[in-house]
């Protein structure tokens, strides 16, 4: 399924530049391909979000191509963004990096941008936000409030950062952490079970790291009064049971990435944000949250915003000095 946004305002002035030729055109052409569609993920939602600032702030004509998911369907969705005048194409999922490795010698005038995979060569880039220490902070944050000990983390995948983050800050704070997943990143019955099972095994602060689930799991967590640390957004920052959410600008990327592209500073090659990118951040806390919880954990992500340190690794090297 393809979405075209047409832009009814006109900046004369404004050109795009080509990252990979530096020509000019007077009417840019962006591209976006995601595996799911738009409703179906708030990761997709938020990438829609953020074309769609594109087509505001750089007057870009934008393309969306949903539901593509092989590199047949992916390699007939860029021969006709092609067509079309796309020069700079995101691929809205890790899926993508390798189908664009794979095709973007022979679309030379296409800039390629990849999510959370690494890419080499010229005309691609890689953007990844390090999920690893916001999910130490929502661990961190449910090992401080939790009455049991007891913590849990419904994930999409074992590989998510974010996961082992979550585990490694709950048990530096003293709770044990179960993690469960789902295999799917959008299947929302499957997480309602381990919802279940965890809860009843004693956890009582639960992480739900899936963009396409974690709604249903804190709708739930608040009819039965269960804590929960929030995924991606703060849509839920109204909720008292919503303890704070980990929040990836995904939208500010999408921005920063055109407008360097825009201006011709685009690099190739893999970039890699974090909290100290101002991409990564956490969402107003619950008034739930004890207060003095609340001053432990700011506290920790400002001293990692300015250090790179997380509270461990600053206690381990104020040991070794």
């Amino acid at each position: 399924m393809t979405r075209r946004v047409w832009k009814y305002a006109l900046i004369p002035f404004l050109a795009l530049i080509n990252g990979c030729s530096g020509q000019q055109e007077e009417e840019p052409a962006v591209g976006m391909l995601m595996t799911y569609g738009v409703e179906d993920q708030e990761w997709n939602q938020q990438g829609y979000n953020g074309v769609m600032q594109l087509q505001e702030q750089l007057n870009a004509d934008v393309h969306v191509k949903e539901h593509i998911d092989s590199f047949s369907e992916a390699e007939e969705a860029v021969e006709t963004l092609e067509e079309e005048g796309v020069t700079l194409l995101f691929g809205h999922g890790a899926v993508y990096a390798d189908i664009f490795m794979n095709i973007k010698d022979d679309y030379e005038h296409i800039h390629f941008v990849a999510f959370n995979e690494h890419v080499s060569g010229s005309n691609i880039t890689s953007v990844q936000f390090d999920g690893y220490a916001m999910g130490y902070f929502a661990g961190m944050i449910a090992a401080e409030q939790s009455e049991t000990g007891s913590v849990a983390s419904i994930a999409a995948y074992p590989y998510q950062p974010e996961v082992r983050g979550f585990a490694e800050g709950a048990a530096a704070h003293g709770a044990e952490a179960a993690l469960r997943f789902t295999g799917s990143w959008v299947d929302d019955e499957e997480a309602q079970l381990l919802f279940d099972e965890v809860t009843a095994g004693g956890s009582d602060i639960v992480y739900p790291a899936g963009d396409g689930f974690h709604e249903g799991i804190i709708e739930k967590a608040r009819e039965q009064n269960i804590f929960t640390v929030g995924y991606l957004n703060e849509d839920f920052k109204e909720e008292s049971t919503v303890l704070t959410s980990t929040i990836q600008h995904v939208e500010e990327l999408y921005i920063q990435v055109a407008e360097a592209y825009v201006q011709g500073d685009l690099e190739s090659g893999n970039h890699v944000y974090d909290f100290e990118d101002e991409l990564i951040s956490l969402a107003p806390f619950s008034p739930e949250m004890d207060e003095e919880a609340v001053r432990r954990v700011t506290e920790a992500v400002e001293y990692y915003k300015e250090t790179g340190l997380l509270p461990f690794e600053q206690e381990q090297e104020e040991g070794v000095s």
